[in-house]
């Protein structure tokens, strides 16, 4: 059951709907906050859009990175579990 939390971000409150527990909306809450206040402070420009934009593309790359290599272990796991096979049927 979705629930609504508050969430401060950039100083600005939003509420969110989320099934998340309140100390995973607020662990999300901070992770974002974190990653925008270091790509901030390494800004000599205040633009708020701009750290929002350069912080999404850094997440985003992270999430295909990790998401490929989750893949990439899921086909080796399945490669091992197939030459565990064979190995047990000889």
């Amino acid at each position: 059951m979705k629930k609504t939390h508050a969430v401060t971000v950039l100083g600005r409150e939003i509420s969110v709907r989320s099934s998340s527990s309140a100390e995973r909306v607020s662990a999300v809450e901070k992770f974002v906050n974190d990653r925008l206040q270091t790509i901030g402070s390494a800004m000599s420009s205040g633009d708020a859009q701009l750290v929002l934009t350069l912080a999404l593309l850094n997440t985003a790359e992270e999430l295909l990175e990790l998401t490929s290599t989750h893949e990439q272990d899921a086909a080796l796991d399945l490669r091992m579990r197939g030459i565990i096979g064979k190995l047990e049927t000889v």
